[in-house]
């Protein structure tokens, strides 16, 4: 007996070893983790348990039958994180660079399939350089069984992809599909072909880090929802993320302790707007304030800055806000920033989690760039997502809410359930200004004319009360009670249950 168990000890210290001390060496030189060490900021400590220590590759061909290493390049298991369940494959890129086999695609798949049955989270830590080429059609027919489970576990579980290293050609597609992807500066990577395949194709000379570094992807394709300056950092992000998120879009967001009254004012609020209406200021500082302890997750911070995602918490439970900043482009819907927010809402809807919207929007931006790139189709996106989502939906507007953006932004008109607005609230088709001009063209070369309509128009449209007596506006309310307003709001809605026409699934404008 004392034999079998120092051989199981000793199987069990290799597949720990992975590639081995040098390429461990080698790791650490490149400023990353090791597979294990990143499972073990990732977890609860002493939680995690491993599946498929002992796989190994089953190839033959040029040469591969003499070269196998316990685990295949994929550490596989289960643990906690701050005591919740989570699944999660971590690539070992110190065994065969990480690349795909068939039986790495294996273990892979079991653990998406246990996720999906149980219900808990999947994380995938990515680094690696695709398809394990040896394997040729083996190799790709395991992407495809792991791109199958991220499509059947869209909506039904949390899909997390961290990439921490490079991650090319069939191994993007899988975080792709996934609810979120966040990157490590400097040292990850995302691209279909590589910079030699760019150049033989294309003549373009780029560096893997121009052509699909983290700030490529967290501020220009929008692929990435955040970086993070090292894997350790990265690594407590997504334990502090799991907290905001509910295991399966069978349970309710979790409920963690809070300890602000939602009862104490903010009279601070009461002059957040500034008198000018066209004098911007910042809307985060909004959310900080409604939010429990001033704690904000943000979703995709450095793209389409002119809109705002993430998660809070109000009374302990998970919120997602999404609000328009004024500081960016005034706050205007365009192409990205109505595609940045239309993921947003579509994922809170699946998972249970209720949307509270801040709205300071003067419309939508005009010009040849966006209706050339399909502001009209991305615009619906925004405005589908938001009639389509059955959670509990509160919007306060604070200033501008103006044309078509008004309804786009969770207006009473797409099933919002409450909406608020502060006194300093604008509910109109367009500016005074822009209106006076065409209403009252005759005119537009008398500047005395012009103005003394232009106040006219002012004072019948630029409030809120228009609106509230047509009951679309719920309630005007004072700035410094809209964090009690909401929470008691989301109190009043907590049983909220909504039928919908029988579908198969919706079509939304993609």
């Amino acid at each position: 007996m004392q034999d079998i168990i120092r051989e199981l000890e000793r199987r069990r210290a290799a597949a720990q070893m992975g590639g081995g001390e040098k390429r461990i060496e080698a790791q650490h030189a490149r400023g990353k983790l090791t597979a294990r060490e990143r499972l073990d900021i990732l977890l609860d400590e002493g939680s995690f348990e491993e599946f498929d220590t002992f796989v190994e590759h089953r190839s033959t061909d040029f040469g591969m039958e003499g070269n196998r290493v316990p685990g295949d390049g994929v550490v596989t298991g289960w643990g906690t994180v701050n005591g919740r369940l989570v699944y999660l494959f971590v690539k070992d890129f110190t065994v065969f660079g990480g690349s795909l086999s068939a039986a790495h695609a294996q273990k892979i798949v079991k653990i998406q399939d246990m996720a999906i049955r149980n219900g808990a989270p999947v994380i995938g830590v990515f680094d690696a350089g695709g398809a394990r080429i040896q394997e040729g059609v083996d190799a790709l027919a395991g992407y495809g069984e792991v791109f199958a489970r991220n499509v059947l576990a869209s909506g039904v579980i949390p899909q997390i992809s961290v990439i921490m290293g490079p991650c090319a050609g069939g191994d993007v597609y899988s975080p792709a599909m996934t609810d979120f992807i966040f990157m490590v500066r400097d040292t990850s990577y995302m691209f279909v072909t590589g910079p030699d395949v760019v150049k033989t194709v294309t003549n373009e000379v780029v560096s893997p880090e121009e052509l699909g570094g983290a700030k490529v992807h967290t501020t220009k394709s929008s692929i990435a929802d955040g970086a993070y300056d090292n894997d350790v950092e990265c690594l407590v992000q997504m334990r502090r993320l799991i907290d905001f998120l509910p295991a399966t879009n069978r349970d309710q967001p979790p409920v963690w302790p809070s300890f602000q009254d939602v009862e104490r004012e903010d009279i601070s609020l009461d002059t957040l707007v500034p008198a000018n209406p066209n004098k911007p200021y910042d809307m985060k500082e909004l959310i900080l304030k409604v939010a429990d302890e001033g704690d904000f997750f943000e979703i995709q911070e450095n793209f389409a800055k002119n809109i705002i995602t993430g998660f809070g918490r109000i009374e302990g439970a998970t919120v997602g806000f999404v609000a328009n900043q004024p500081m960016v482009l005034a706050g205007v819907l365009d192409s990205d920033a109505s595609r940045k927010a239309a993921r947003f809402v579509r994922f809170c809807d699946c998972f249970n989690i209720p949307l509270v919207t801040f709205v300071d929007v003067p419309g939508f931006l005009p010009g040849t760039a966006q209706e050339y790139g399909g502001l009209i189709k991305h615009g619906a996106k925004l405005l589908f997502a938001f009639t389509e989502a059955t959670v509990p939906k509160i919007t306060c507007i604070t200033r501008k809410a103006f044309g078509g953006a008004y309804d786009v932004m969770a207006s009473k008109h797409m099933r919002a359930d409450i909406n608020y607005a502060w006194p300093t609230a604008q509910i109109a088709v367009m500016g005074a200004k822009g209106a006076v001009e065409i209403i009252f063209r005759a005119d537009i070369n008398d500047p005395e004319k012009i103005a003394e309509r232009t106040k006219e128009y002012e004072d019948r449209f630029l409030n809120p009360f228009v609106a509230a007596q047509r009951g679309y506006i719920d309630e005007v309310i004072m700035p410094r009670g809209t964090r009690r307003r909401i929470a008691r709001g989301l109190r009043s809605l907590r049983n909220k249950r909504v039928e919908m026409p029988w579908k198969k699934h919706d079509n939304i404008p993609l």
